[in-house]
Parts: structure tokens; sequence; C-alpha cells
């Protein structure tokens, strides 16, 4: 592996501390709530990121923008029947195959233009965007959990 693969691998690595972090003992209730109606859930956010690393960030991969697994649903984002642990356990298998995947990527690869959002880029813009995703997401899901831990504070049935 090269010395910018494995970089980039720390990264992710990182990123993925950093998520765990943010997501320890996240209860099923905590997943839907919002402190706006205009504001994205847990849910919403862990749904999204579980898309982007299992198929957004393998269409980068794969440089092939129509990419999807077979099994994937149309309707996963914001999917209110996926438990937690569903959803979680989707996350995981992302995290392995992204891992897996950056331990195979040539630095040649990284090189490779790519067909991404407004024209074609380098393989590597397209990985560090999407990893970078999930260092703005924990921000978002660690504002959303440090509000329903305020708001408990005052209300002893918040979430009960």
């Amino acid at each position: 592996m090269s010395e910018k693969v494995a970089l980039i691998k720390r990264f992710v690595e990182i990123a993925f501390e950093r998520f765990d972090s943010a997501m320890k003992d996240l209860s099923e209730k905590e997943i839907d709530w919002r402190p706006l109606k205009e504001t994205n859930s847990i849910r919403w956010i862990l749904t999204h990121l579980s898309q982007q690393w299992n198929v957004g960030i393998h269409k980068i991969l794969k440089g092939d923008p129509e990419y999807k697994p077979k099994d994937w649903s149309e309707d996963y984002i914001d999917n209110r029947s996926y438990s937690l642990s569903k959803i979680m356990s989707d996350i995981e298998k992302g995290r392995k195959n992204l891992i897996n995947s950056l331990e195979e990527l040539t630095l040649a690869e990284l090189e490779v233009e790519i067909p991404l959002w407004g024209g074609k880029r380098k393989r590597q813009y397209g990985l560090l965007a999407y990893v970078s995703e999930i260092f703005h997401h924990v921000g978002q899901i660690a504002y959303i959990r440090g509000a329903i831990k305020r708001r408990k504070q005052t209300d002893d049935h918040f979430l009960t």
C-alpha cells in the first residue's frame, strides 16, 4: 500500500473513531427526535451515511456512477421501519468494505479521473470528499445528542 493510500486509510479510521464516539450509548428513542421540524433526525443522518458508505463510496471506488448493490432499497434513507441495530449493522458493513477496498487501492487508481458531481475529478478527490462527510455528520449528531442531554436535565419525562 502506498503512503498516500495509507494516509487516506488512516483518515477513514479517524473518521470512524469519531463516529463511534458520537454514537456511544445512543438509544432507539433518540434517533427520531429533532430539535426543529426543519432539521434532520439522527435516523436520517445515519441512513444517509449508510447509503454513502454502502453505495456512494463504491461508485467512486469502481468509477461507476450507476453502481448500486442489488439488495439496496430505493427508500433506504429515513426509512422508519429500520431499527437502529439494522442501520448500525449496515454502516459497519460499509466500513469494512471501504477498509478492505482501500487496502487493495493503488496510487495509480487514486489519480484516475472518474465521473463525479460537477464533472470528472480524480478518484482521490471523491474519496476524501465522502470521508469528510462523516466528520460533517458527526457534528450534527453531537449537536442533536447535546440538545437531548440538556433537555433531559430539565424534563424528567423527555424521551422516556
